[in-house]
């Protein structure tokens, strides 16, 4: 909520006679504000960050610790596991509104300045001395880490073109330019991938985060700054890219490690609450609870591949990308053949390769398979895993057998719904075993359609039918041939097996 600058003081004076004063003239340290405010949402109870799901039990306590500790502390974790949302939502806590000498480009407390600015304004006019406000948000500046950063960049420098126009002296501590940490002062700094800062620079953060001042090249001043330092990093960058020097890393007060959702239930929510599923769209989408578990399952069953990179990490954001993009497909095929209701299908998850293939660091194996062969390996062993946690004790043989029996289905990705429900129904007894995926009978073309399309997929993923570009769903000869009618109980505990 944007602050009303009419009902705050803006001079020293009018400052000292308002409700702000006490706050202002206790002086706290950003780190001591952090700490107070979060001691009074734990007491009020409540969830401290919002949209932060699966963190609850284990960083979340840590950040908390760090807070409360006033520590500078790093989130150290793989790719997308939210490391700089998180930072981003410290500054809720942070007071509403912040005073500062009005002008200050390093947000001078008017009772303790450091700027050589602020300092003549208030001994110049006193009480007058105009006030400004920062929003929580203003308060926070983030850089980052990029190997061309350089102390100018972070710290500051001379600026020879203000000395010139102001008519000072190059040695003048008004000419000089100050960098974004200085710029963050009474606020927060953050530093996205601290490894890839190349060394020197982190040489130059050691003051910062030891004694909380800067020098500036060429002032034999200091600047004592009033900061709360947060870093993120990726452990892969410590051998593929760069490394967090020694002598930082032992000043900064707490490295706490993030974590992919631990549960596929807990990657669905994440999720749906990232993923751009509400459009705003004259048809409805509805999208079937299979789907989404099939989507979360493979990001978990990625992170297991032997053929997929591990140190690298397979990204939430790689669910997110696949749903949003199983449904434009969905969406596409509806408007094309003029259903009623976009509901997405396996054949759509299959359509949303681009999203796996770009989100995945192959190893060797996986290089000699290629990217689309190992997506495609993916999704089938994620629809098996959805097939087996629901169809667990179903019996499927009659729809077995009527593939065996020389039956073929031919789905086109492009097939209109009712179109798909008429070939659909002519399958043995595929209809009636929709139960488990709670399809009633008033249930659309749209849901049913998906619904038994997943199980011909299962059944495929199972490799109990065969499934071709050319022929579709059916059961090779060579199959029928070798096929002895195993045990029942035999053959299903050995499916369940492969795809836990």
């Amino acid at each position: 909520m944007a602050l009303n600058l009419e009902t705050l003081p803006l001079t020293l004076g009018a400052l000292r006679s308002s409700r702000y004063w006490e706050t202002c003239s206790a002086r706290r340290t950003v780190k001591d504000e952090m700490r107070e405010n979060m001691i009074a949402k734990l007491k009020a109870g409540g969830d401290l960050f919002p949209g932060i799901i699966g963190y609850e039990d284990t960083v979340q306590p840590q950040v908390v610790n760090a807070i409360l500790a006033k520590h500078n502390f790093i989130l150290l974790g793989l790719r997308g596991q939210a490391k700089t949302r998180l930072v981003r939502m410290l500054t809720s806590l942070l007071d509403e509104a912040m005073p500062y000498v009005a002008g200050s480009e390093i947000h001078d407390h008017p009772l303790k300045p450091v700027s050589k600015y602020a300092k003549q304004m208030l001994e110049q006019k006193g009480d007058d001395t105009p006030i400004a406000w920062l929003t929580p948000r203003e308060r926070y500046v983030e850089k980052l880490a990029t190997p061309d950063v350089t102390i100018a960049d972070m710290i500051g420098d001379i600026d020879p073109i203000k000395a010139a126009r102001s008519g000072q002296d190059i040695s003048n501590e008004l000419v000089m330019h100050y960098g974004l940490v200085p710029r963050a002062n009474r606020g927060i700094f953050a530093i996205n991938e601290l490894p890839d800062l190349a060394g020197k620079i982190q040489v130059g953060l050691f003051n910062i985060l030891e004694e909380g001042d800067v020098q500036i090249k060429g002032f034999p001043i200091r600047l004592p700054l009033d900061l709360l330092m947060v870093f993120t990093a990726n452990p892969e960058d410590y051998t593929a890219r760069g490394k967090i020097i020694t002598p930082l890393k032992d000043r900064i007060g707490s490295e706490i490690r993030t974590h992919y959702p631990p549960a596929v239930d807990l990657g669905m929510d994440i999720t749906a609450q990232e993923a751009w599923i509400k459009r705003p769209s004259a048809i409805p989408v509805e999208i079937p609870d299979f789907i989404r578990e099939v989507v979360e399952t493979i990001a978990f069953v990625a992170r297991d591949d032997k053929r997929i990179d591990k140190r690298s990490g397979v990204s939430q954001r790689l669910p997110i990308s696949v749903l949003e993009n199983v449904i434009s497909n969905a969406e596409r095929r509806t408007l094309t053949v003029g259903d009623s209701e976009v509901v997405p299908r396996v054949a759509d998850i299959y359509a949303a390769l681009p999203s796996i293939t770009g989100k995945i660091e192959l190893e060797y194996e996986g290089e000699l398979k290629g990217g689309d062969t190992v997506a495609k390996d993916l999704v089938r062993m994620a629809v098996g895993r959805v097939f087996t946690k629901t169809f667990e004790d179903l019996n499927l043989n009659h729809v077995v057998k009527w593939f065996e029996l020389g039956g073929t289905l031919k789905l086109d990705e492009m097939t209109a719904s009712s179109e798909m429900v008429k070939q659909l129904i002519l399958i043995s007894g595929l209809m009636e075993k929709l139960r488990p995926l709670r399809v009633g009978e008033n249930a659309s073309d749209g849901m049913r359609a998906s619904c038994a399309e997943f199980v011909l997929e299962g059944l495929y993923a199972h490799r109990r039918i065969s499934r071709s570009e050319e022929q579709g769903f059916m059961v090779e000869q060579k199959k029928k041939r070798e096929r002895a009618e195993p045990d029942e109980e035999d053959e299903r505990r050995s499916r369940r097996q492969q795809f836990q």
